[in-house]
Parts: structure tokens; C-alpha cells; sequence
């Protein structure tokens, strides 16, 4: 099959979003290689190859003083290029379809001349704390190299849309069966596993998962806890650029780290809200996270602040608040709604989660390839920039120095 070489900010083994969600599906088109950021090591430069799933192969460099894509400029030869040189020889690399996540890849996908390329921008990585220096110029540099454009939001599409003419707003969608009810087994091991985290807390239990770093509201964490010290927050993630000192300690707030994909569900189904409690600055005018449609499908009610794109995409099944009194509230009016209430939530976040499938996603991702490479093979090449009708369609679209949403 046609191989499509990623470069990827997010490691495979990390935090299962975007990335790990679409190439295990278009493995069914392509032949994955999912090159990760270097990782330190000593002894001579080595690439790391395993097999993660059916037609995905994960590619780790290996090698001292590891900055991730962006290599020093310290006037000798950049050693990345050099050491998947092998790699691309042996798995026909070169002259492949090239997905970039960052950036920061753009150099390094060039070295092994990519015939098409594809750059999904998941968030707006220059907004993030210590950004590296030049990310927007390279972002420029990758905006005139590829082919195809995705966005993980309907805010990313507009910062994008006119920088490009083949702009396409691909929101995230969901695994809805791993997250359903019905899906849960008591006979699972996380099932055990998941009680074992929370049997003790009483309730009411209010829960996030994610990535825990400068986007979420600390502050607003620390409150809330405060305002009712009988709630229970339940805060499942790695932390990730910021300082595990800055947490707020308190009795009722529970910092349980990195959880597997496969116990998500069963930490979820102990809450009684899910939370969405992220700051509103730069670093999240442009985050669209995963997991809102995860916890849609867990059929749990969600009590956001009021991102952009949660407030475009999700406004009408999920409760907005700002501020501690007013997420205080939004929280006591969700513990306190009536059963016909909960019947009607349910119904209408499950009509919500039913348009937005990683499996249509993927198939979307693979049609808009297939016709970007028909136009390229008959020599049309890209439309003018920009379409002046250009717009997110979300039937069309399917709807760790990294981040993820």
C-alpha cells in the first residue's frame, strides 16, 4: 500500500487522541510510519522500530541531546535525516505522502522528499508556553508546502482558511462504543481498577481526563473546591509544562496521573459531572478538546467554561459557566436535574455524538487524499488561494514536550 510517514509531536504510547485514532483507521489505505520526536538516550544514535498496530509502525529516534524536531543550529550535519536515511530506504520512505502535526517536522519530512503533503493542525502550538522560537515562520513555510490542510476545530479553520486554498475543518470525533454504558464489564480489570481509585470518595464526584498544563483554569479548580468542600474533583492526566507544585492541594481534590485508554470509561462512570474547567486565554481560543464527545458518549453531564469551539460545536448539550460562582452553579443546577431532564440530556448528546465517528472521520480524511492526489497526478495542481466560498462543512468533515486536547 501507499506509505504515509507522520511526524508526530504526540507520542504513540501517550495520552490516545487524534493522531493515534485516525492512522489506526486509514492503516485499512495506507502503510503507517509514525515517526515520534527523538527521545534522549546515550551511546550511538539508534531508531527505535516496533509495531503498534495492524499496519502502523511507530519510528523512535534515539539519540544524545534530543531536542526534539528541531535540531540545534550548531553548523554540523543534522543527525535525523542521517538516521532515518536507513529506515527510509528500507520501507520505501522516500517519494511517500508526509503527515505533519507540527511544524517543527517540516524540515526533517523534506529530507526524505515527500510527493504530497498533508499538515494537520491540531492546535495552535505557538500560543503554548515556551514555544520554540520560529514556529510561525515555519508555520508559513509548511502552509506553502502542502497539499491538504486539516483543522481540528472550527476556530483553527478560520485562523487558516485564507492562508491556504485547501483548508478543511475536521473537528475530532469519538470512539463512542469504548465510552457507552452498556459497553462496561464488571469482569473487565479496569472495572477493579477504577473502583479501587474511587471507592472511597463519596459523592457528589465531579472528574476530569486530559492533559493537566497551562490551559486549565487552576484557579478555577481551586475554588470550586473551596466553595463546596463536600464535591469530590476527580483530575486524571499526566502533567505536562508546568510545575506538579502549582497543583492546588486540597482534601477533595484527587490528582490520580496518567490513566489508560481502557479504564477512561470506568473512571467516568463513578462521576456525577464532567468537567471542562479550562482557562480562557491564548493558549485555549483555539482548543477543541477530545474529550468533550467522549464524555457526551459516557452519557455524563458536562460543565464546561466557555471555550470557542465547545460553545460552536457542542453549546446546546453542554452547561457554559465563567467564573467560580457561576460554574458553582452550573454544577448544583446539574446534580439537581429531574429524571425527565436526564432522559432528555441524554437523548440529545447521544444525537450529538452519533454525527461524529473517528471511523467517518477517517474515511472523510482518505476520500479528501484520494482526490487531492487525482488532481495532482492529471497535473491541475492547487486551486487559487483563497476560495472565496470556502466553509466548515462538519457533514464533509466528520462532523511529551507535546500537547494534546
Amino acid at each position: 500500500m501507499t506509505p504515509l510517514v507522520v511526524y508526530s509531536h504526540l507520542r504513540w504510547s501517550f495520552v490516545r487522541q487524534r493522531p493515534q485514532h485516525l492512522m489506526t483507521r486509514l492503516a485499512a489505505h495506507y502503510d503507517i510510519h509514525f515517526i515520534e520526536q527523538p527521545q534522549e538516550c546515550t551511546g550511538s544514535p539508534r531508531l527505535a522500530v516496533r509495531h503498534v498496530a495492524p499496519g502502523v509502525t511507530v519510528l523512535t529516534p534515539q539519540m544524545a541531546g534530543a531536542a526534539g524536531f528541531a535540531e540545534p543550529d550548531d553548523g554540523g550535519k543534522p543527525r535525523l535525516p542521517a538516521l532515518l536515511a536507513g529506515a527510509a530506504r528500507e520501507h520505501g520512505l522516500r517519494d511517500a505522502l508526509a503527515w505533519l502535526t507540527t511544524p517543527l517536522a517540516l524540515p526533517l519530512a523534506e529530507s526524505l522528499a515527500p510527493r504530497f503533503v498533508i499538515y494537520d493542525c491540531m492546535d495552535e502550538l505557538a500560543a503554548f508556553d515556551g514555544a520554540p522560537p520560529g514556529l510561525s515562520e515555519l508555520e508559513s513555510r509548511l502552509l506553502q508546502r502542502a497539499d491538504l490542510v486539516f483543522t481540528g476545530g472550527p476556530a483553527l479553520f478560520e485562523a487558516r482558511r485564507r492562508r491556504h486554498p485547501q483548508v478543511h475543518c475536521l473537528p475530532d470525533a469519538v470512539d463512542a462504543a469504548h465510552f457507552a454504558p452498556s459497553s462496561l464489564d464488571a469482569s473487565d480489570p479496569p472495572w477493579a481498577q477504577a473502583e479501587a481509585l474511587q471507592r472511597d470518595l463519596p459523592r457528589p464526584r465531579l472528574g476530569f481526563f486530559g492533559v493537566i498544563d497551562e490551559r486549565l483554569d487552576l484557579a478555577l479548580i481551586a475554588a470550586v473546591a473551596d466553595a463546596r468542600p463536600h464535591w469530590q474533583i476527580v483530575m486524571a492526566g499526566p502533567v505536562l509544562g508546568i510545575e506538579a507544585s502549582l497543583l492546588p492541594q486540597r482534601p477533595n481534590i484527587h490528582w490520580l496521573g496518567l490513566q489508560p485508554y481502557a479504564r477512561l470509561p470506568y473512571l467516568m462512570a463513578g462521576w456525577d459531572i464532567c468537567l471542562l474547567p479550562y482557562a480562557l486565554n491564548d493558549a485555549t481560543r483555539f482548543t477543541s478538546p477530545t474529550k468533550t464527545l467522549e464524555y457526551l458518549a459516557g452519557e455524563k453531564p458536562v460543565v464546561s467554561t466557555p471555550l470557542p469551539d465547545v460553545v460552536l460545536l457542542y453549546g446546546s448539550v453542554v452547561r457554559l459557566a465563567q467564573g467560580c460562582i457561576d460554574f458553582v452553579a452550573a454544577c448544583e443546577a446539574t446534580l439537581a436535574e429531574s429524571r425527565r431532564e436526564r432522559s432528555r440530556r441524554v437523548m440529545d448528546m447521544l444525537q450529538t455524538v452519533s454525527m461524529h465517528s473517528w471511523d467517518r472521520t477517517a474515511q472523510t480524511v482518505h476520500e479528501l487524499i484520494a482526490e487531492a492526489l487525482q488532481r495532482q497526478d492529471a497535473g491541475g495542481g492547487r486551486p487559487a488561494l483563497p476560495p472565496p466560498h470556502l466553509h466548515a462543512t462538519p457533514a464533509r468533515s466528520g462532523g511529551d514536550a507535546a500537547r494534546t486536547r
